[in-house]
Formats: C-alpha cells, structure tokens, sequence
C-alpha cells in the first residue's frame, strides 16, 4: 500500500496500489454488489469524533460484542453521485441526506456526524474514486453512508463508541421490472411514536417477512397501511408512494410512520413547478378502490433514490384487484425525466438542488 498522508482537512488517506476498476464489468452490474476501491472511516469514542480515514475497501476488525448486533443501533443513507457531459461530478440535494441523517442518529440515541466529516469526507471520497462514475443517463455511483455502535459491551444502553462510514457501488440503470403491489391488512412498517421516520436498520429488517409473503403471492411489493387501522396508504416497500386519481396526485403526509424522502419532496416541489394539481393528505384504501372501480385511479408509482421513480402497475387488497390502465404520457415517465435532467446538470436547477463535487 501507499504510505498514508494527511490532507489539510485533517484526514488520512491510504490509497490502493492498484485499482479494481479495469476488472469491473459495467454492463451487467448488480445493484449493491460492486463497491470501490475505497471507504471512509470515522470513528467517535466518547462524544468526540476522531480524525477521518480513507482506506481501501475492505472488511472490518469488529469485536462479537459489539453493541450493533445485539441492540441494533445503524442508521443509514442512500444518496447518488451523476457525471455529466463535461465529467463534472454532482450530488443531488445532499444537504437534505446529511439533515435526515443526523435526525435518524438522535432518534437512536446515536451521536450526530459533523458536517466538516460528512460533506469533506464525502468530497475527498468521489474524487479518488470518480473513475468510477461513469456518463450518461441511468449510471451513476451509489453512496451509502451509515454510523453503527462498536463498543464491545452487551449491556442494554446506548453505546460510547461509533463508526461512522461511506461505502460506493457503481449504478446502472434501475430496473426492478414489473412491479404490482399486495396492500397490507396486517402487518406495520412502523407505528406512532416509533422509528418509522428513521432510515434505521431495523425498519428494513422488519420488512422482509411481509414482502416475502406478498412475494409468495405473485406480488413484488407491500404497500404499508398505518398501523392503528389499516385504513390509510402511507409506503410502498421502501419507497413514498404517489396516487394519480384524474389528474390529482396525491401523497401521504409526512408522519413519525413516514420516511421524509428526498425524492418525494422533490416530485412535491415539481408538481408545483409545473402546475399539477397536487395534495398531500391522508388517503383511504377505500378511496384508491372507489377511484379503481369508478377509473379515476390512473397511476401509482414510488418514488426513491435508487429507481428515482418506479411505475406500480396493479395491486390487491383483501378479495379485489385491479390493474392501471396504460397511459400515452404517464406522470411517473414526466417526473423522472424532470429529475434525472436536472441529475445530470442537462436542465436548469432553478431550485439549486445540484451540488457541484469536482469542478
């Protein structure tokens, strides 16, 4: 290995010798599978943070005690990293990611990361490793940055010692393929005065089993309903979810059972932008089916970093099911082009959400 340096942020690198790039077969990858030749390790003993670390790829020394696996304390991002025309390097609202972060760590008893660390440290990462974004619509590099509890203790309290880390996997373009979706009478993704707001390890985990009984059924996804009644429509799977009954789009409202996706606020801000009518309120599973048998309901689609936008093209909820009409020109193909433009710094940024990482 190279000898480790120290930049004048006060962080030490350690380069590979030599890159895993030219061995990376960028026309058949598989979301999350492939990762860089480097990450960013930042440890915090006691409520202070140390000096950051940027280091080849590679697993860690992490003791059987340690506080994560037992008591789950992991918060995560997902965030993306766009090359355009000119090989300049740009995030999309990543502000938003370093706020709901931290949010999520105070939600877990968990130390807030320092902005110098988060957005430094990002920076310093993606330019040693922009070989690997690579141009063009639908590439991108996929950026998970995470904090979990490494003190080795098995006592049932909040650790003293954290890591906070940013791992990259080059992205292609996302397609999850057909998607319809089984709306759920029993099972919660999160409950009132819970973590549902979090992007908390933990949610996700608890997804798995009730997707893996829709999935038994023909159905790729679960939209969650609130967990008092299994009335209201909150997430589709891991994504926010958009209802289009005429030409109304309609979004849950943002809760403690709600995950505050950027995406989402986005299409908010956009719909507005381009004078689609749009509400963001409660909606009945009763509503969606009177909309289906009546053929109001036009669309339902995701919304969500990794596919930007995801088309839901039928569901079922207790006895009855339904299938979206095709449309010529749906809102899902309209709001992904908007995005994706401004993404790759092809458009005007009038809400200046683009955020230059490499001149």
């Amino acid at each position: 290995m190279k000898p480790t340096v120290t930049t004048p942020f006060s962080m030490k690198i350690t380069s590979v010798e030599s890159s895993k790039l030219p061995s990376v077969d960028f026309n058949n990858l598989s979301f999350g599978t492939v990762f860089t030749d480097h990450m960013l390790v930042c440890n915090c003993s006691n409520g202070k943070w140390q000096t950051p670390e940027i280091m080849p790829y590679g697993p860690l020394n992490i003791e059987p005690s340690a506080r994560v696996f037992h008591y789950g304390q992991a918060v995560f991002e997902g965030m993306k990293a766009y090359k355009d025309n000119d090989d300049k390097v740009w995030l999309f609202r990543p502000d938003e990611n370093f706020k709901r972060l931290n949010k999520s760590a105070e939600r877990l008893a968990m130390p807030e990361v320092p902005e110098s660390v988060f957005f430094e440290g990002l920076k310093t990462l993606l330019n040693l490793d922009k070989k690997w974004i690579k141009k063009g619509k639908g590439n991108s590099l996929y950026i998970r940055p995470f904090i979990i509890a490494d003190e080795p203790v098995i006592s049932a309290s909040p650790s003293l010692n954290y890591k906070f880390m940013i791992i990259l996997s080059p992205a292609s373009a996302y397609y999850s393929g057909e998607v319809r979706v089984l709306i759920a009478e029993k099972y919660s993704r999160a409950a009132d005065g819970g973590i549902g707001f979090a992007k908390a390890a933990g949610n996700y985990a608890a997804q798995f089993y009730p997707t893996s009984l829709a999935n038994k059924e023909g159905y790729q996804q679960v939209i969650w309903t609130d967990a008092n009644s299994h009335s209201y429509l909150e997430e589709a799977g891991t994504m926010n979810v958009f209802f289009r009954i005429n030409d109304t789009l309609i979004t849950a409202p943002n809760n403690d059972r709600i995950l505050d996706g950027i995406t989402r606020k986005s299409v908010i801000q956009l719909a507005k932008d381009n004078n689609i009518n749009i509400e963001v309120r409660p909606i009945k599973v009763t509503e969606l089916i009177s909309a289906a048998k009546d053929g109001t309901l036009k669309e339902i689609f995701g919304a969500g970093t990794a596919a930007v936008i995801n088309p839901i093209l039928g569901f079922k909820h207790s006895d009855f099911k339904h299938e979206l009409p095709k449309l010529e020109k749906p809102y899902a193909s309209f709001f992904k082009e908007k995005l994706n433009n401004i993404q790759y710094n092809l458009t005007e940024d009038k809400h200046q959400w683009r955020y230059l990482v490499t001149p």
